[in-house]
């Protein structure tokens, strides 16, 4: 059945983003096909998403169920998986690393390099673990007067980009030790990105 492949290849990038023991299942819902009522625009069926963060957990909704930083990474895993078998043109993720930190968040950042390689792929993120994998990184300011708001966009490149690293990782972009820690995340991401 192609539901228990789907929640199969999930586990398994579940797995990369360490939650090792996390399982998703699919129920299909069927209204009753003989009363008429029963029938809407999109069909008889609804597919419901079970989710259990280890194999002794019940299954429950996993709306329900799911921490933020679950929740997160149940999303990017299934957009993972889905985006081998479609030619989507452009994701966007809005914060797709809300609750994760380290070495989640670092594999956050991999996952979408990776569904880079075949569409578009824009990430609004707070996380430097997650912004070394960008190809462009752009910055967003809001400047406030008292009366007016505005926001200005710009690409960091080079040295302020590692800057600008620095800042996400200690809210201080002049911190050397910071540059430092940001220059490693840079490297350490491009050379990934490059085997």
């Amino acid at each position: 059945m192609a539901s228990k492949l789907l929640a199969e290849e999930i586990a398994v990038e579940l797995e990369e983003l360490a939650m090792p023991n996390a399982q998703i299942s699919f129920e299909i819902v069927s209204a009753d096909f003989e009363n008429s009522k029963s029938y809407q625009s999109l069909g008889l069926d609804e597919v419901n998403m079970n989710f259990r963060s280890h194999p002794s957990a019940k299954w429950s909704p996993l709306a329900k169920s799911a921490s933020g930083g679950e929740l997160s990474r149940v999303m990017l895993a299934l957009e993972v998986v889905l985006s081998r078998l479609s030619s989507v043109g452009t994701f966007i993720f809005d914060e797709v690393d809300a609750g994760v930190g380290g070495k989640a968040a670092m594999e956050v950042g991999r996952k979408l390099a990776h569904i880079a390689r075949n569409s578009q792929v824009i990430v609004i993120t707070h996380l430097a673990q997650v912004a070394v994998w960008a190809e462009k990184h752009f910055v967003v300011e809001k400047n406030e007067n008292g009366n007016v708001s505005e926001s200005s966009v710009f690409e960091v490149k080079g040295a302020r980009r590692e800057v600008e690293i620095a800042r996400l990782l200690s809210g201080q972009a002049d911190s050397n030790s910071a540059q430092e820690h940001a220059a490693e995340l840079l490297t350490l991401a491009s050379k990934s990105m490059i085997s």
